[in-house]
């Protein structure tokens, strides 16, 4: 059986923060236009914008009969059209996916190119279309904070579903900002005062909300929901920055609320991190601390073959023949080399004692590279036989 880490959920959150199916957004929510110079309506698009709307509320609760229109989104098939378009609504092009803001909710809209660019640029410019819709006028800490942390949030065409992995992109530059990290006044206040320059705003902002998202129970576990419930549509991002700030220190204190994010923050590990050690502790001979760090990264990158090879290889050596034939299968299913995978999978059969298999897994390892199976596979392949 494959390790249970190996179905992908779709919506499926970090930390244990959140764990749920999304359901549509109700009908209504959205409308996909076709772009006035070319470009259609996409019921694809139309299924994926509804998840992320209830992606999205899962978190913030927002009433969506409050929405008077439904959200627009304007889809282009051509790049030249959908630039044209942009630059005659903003003065200027964004490439992919932008959204557009006005006072009147009818004539807003994200507008998107339906290529490469676009379904890069989409997760953040939807989440921002979501939240203004609902709060014109957001803290900037919100607004770009759950936007990066949203932004790994991948639609599937195939399953016709989200697929969510946490972002830990910036894990690693928010480490490194040490002194110079901005101060999380100047986070929570930016709106109302000048904020830090965007190169460490949007990496602080990102961490800010990681930390909330992950603290679990405790002093921070009603904190998100206050703020939220702190926003007001009718103020201005100053004003909604200030009440967030006093909702956010009334009950934490400023000082141990930054304290306890940096150490949040400093104790996280990456994908990178995890496998390094698990490597460490593999060649090191302690299975145990290996097989707790692949495990934590197979949950950290569902998708990634890495974990489970070596997941396999820890299975092979205690002799658990079935579950590391389980595992370097799902590694060669999410695109470990094939040859490797064929030869592991060969030296699993002859240890199993299931000898034909071990000889066709040897032989397609042989034929897949040669140059590097040559002696070692055809040698066990001469002995087999």
């Amino acid at each position: 059986m494959k390790p249970w880490f190996t179905m992908i959920c779709a919506l499926t959150y970090a930390a244990g923060a959140l764990a749920a199916q999304a359901g549509p957004a109700g009908e209504g929510t959205y409308a996909i236009i076709a772009g006035p110079e070319g470009g259609e309506g996409d019921a694809l698009l139309l299924r994926e914008m509804e998840l992320r709307f209830a992606l999205y509320n899962r978190v913030f609760r927002f009433d969506p009969d409050t929405l008077n229109v439904p959200l627009r989104v304007r889809a282009f098939q051509d790049k030249d059209a959908y630039d044209r378009h942009v630059r005659s609504q903003l003065g200027k092009t964004v490439d992919g996916a932008v959204y557009i803001h006005y006072a009147e909710p009818g004539r807003r809209e994200l507008a998107v190119h339906r290529g490469a660019a676009g379904e890069r640029a989409l997760p953040y410019q939807a989440f921002v279309q979501y939240l203004r819709a609902f709060i014109p006028q957001p803290p900037p800490w919100i607004r770009d904070g759950f936007g990066v942390y949203f932004n790994t949030a991948l639609f599937n065409p195939d399953m016709g579903e989200l697929e969510f992995e946490e972002n830990l992109a910036w894990l690693e530059a928010v480490k490194g900002q040490g002194a110079k990290a901005p101060s999380l006044e100047s986070i929570l206040m930016a709106g109302a005062a000048e904020e830090p320059a965007p190169g460490v705003f949007q990496p602080a902002a990102w961490a800010l909300v990681s930390f909330l998202m992950n603290s679990g129970g405790g002093a921070y576990s009603r904190t998100l929901t206050e703020l939220f419930m702190a926003l007001s549509p009718a103020a201005s991002a100053g004003e909604n920055a200030e009440a967030v700030y006093r909702r956010i220190t009334r009950w934490n204190g400023a000082g141990a609320l930054e304290k306890d994010c940096r150490a949040y923050v400093m104790s996280r590990k990456s994908f990178a991190d995890l496998v390094r050690e698990g490597q460490q502790a593999y060649k090191a001979k302690r299975a145990e601390d290996a097989q707790g760090r692949f495990l934590q990264a197979g949950e950290m990158k569902p998708a990634h073959f890495l974990p489970y090879y070596y997941l396999g290889l820890l299975a092979y050596e205690r002799r658990d023949y079935g579950e590391a034939e389980a595992y370097y299968r799902s590694a060669g299913g999410y695109g470990a080399d094939r040859a490797l995978i064929a030869y592991a999978l060969g030296l699993n059969a002859a240890a199993w004692g299931k000898t034909s298999e071990a000889v066709a897994y040897l032989e397609a390892a042989l034929a897949a590279n040669p140059g590097r199976y040559r002696t070692r596979a055809g040698d066990l392949i001469k002995r087999l036989r």
